[in-house]
């Protein structure tokens, strides 16, 4: 059985979060330790109170990792500068790319998509370590986001850029989603170009935080304040600055999208950390 704990922050040289059993939707629990590996300064606005003394009005994106959930063996550690994800990165949705005898494996078939067709890839258990920074800052010279991994989703899966691999047409890549809009690549990484619905649908809302990129910046649902946003809305790195129920004094965030680039548009907004497998 998967497990959640949860424990109050205690000041320490190394601090641990262990978070108390929790059941899923679909019956199953979840299992996912914290570990916060520096002196807890932030005060309730998700900002460093001694940076704050000294004049620095960095943004402490720390207080998110509460917000991760399911994971087998997902252990996020909160440093003095970052904050490490590591995810064995399989969906706590059903798929038609676990293999048949999977509990989560469901078959699948798109009546309304005569283009419809199952890639040969299965997922796979994978051994991501993101590096996110904790104070995520705008870059002076933007990054392209990479192939493979670019973010993390709450429920740990990986986010993928808007490109297709070398070949391939990502606009012929819709065809092969799964019932949640996701696919394994060859190496059976799972991951999500698109609006990640088994989140937006069903286990949060469309206005809901669904996770970070590497930059460090949130990513949000399509919708804000009521109104369902477009590409129009958003910036060439397809976010912008407002406020979120995180971070009600304002925080630049991406948001998904209907269209194309329907995550991340020209590269990261901010100083990327990196990714490891």
């Amino acid at each position: 059985m998967l497990k959640i704990f949860r424990s109050l922050i205690i000041p320490a040289l190394l601090l641990m979060f262990v978070f108390s059993s929790c059941t899923t939707e679909d019956g199953m629990e979840d299992d996912m330790e914290v570990v916060d590996d520096q002196d807890d300064d932030s005060g309730d606005d998700g900002t460093d109170d001694d940076n704050d003394n000294d004049g620095d009005t960095r943004i402490d994106i720390s207080s998110l990792v509460a917000k991760f959930y399911y994971e087998e063996s997902l252990v996020i550690t909160v440093e003095d500068e970052y904050i490490i994800i590591e995810s064995s990165n399989e969906p706590d949705h059903k798929s038609m790319y676990y293999d048949e005898n999977h509990a989560l494996f469901e078959a699948y078939d798109e009546p309304n998509n005569p283009d419809f067709k199952k890639n040969p890839n299965r997922i796979n258990a994978q051994d991501f370590v993101f590096k996110i920074p904790r104070f995520p800052s705008e870059a002076t010279n933007k990054e392209a986001t990479p192939m493979g991994p670019m973010g993390v989703a709450v429920n740990s899966v990986a986010f993928f850029n808007q490109q297709a691999a070398p070949g391939d047409d990502i606009l012929e890549e819709l065809n092969t989603f799964d019932q949640y809009e996701g696919h394994p690549a060859q190496g059976g990484d799972y991951h999500y170009h698109i609006e990640p619905i088994w989140l937006t649908d069903n286990k949060l809302e469309k206005d809901s935080f669904l996770g970070l990129l590497l930059d460090g910046f949130p990513v949000y649902g399509p919708l804000e304040n009521g109104q369902t946003l477009t590409n129009d809305d958003l910036d060439d790195y397809h976010g912008h600055v407002s406020e979120t129920a995180e971070f009600p004094d304002g925080i630049y965030h991406y948001h998904v999208t209907e269209d194309l680039p329907w995550i991340n548009g020209d590269g990261f907004y901010g100083e990327p950390g990196t990714v490891t497998q």
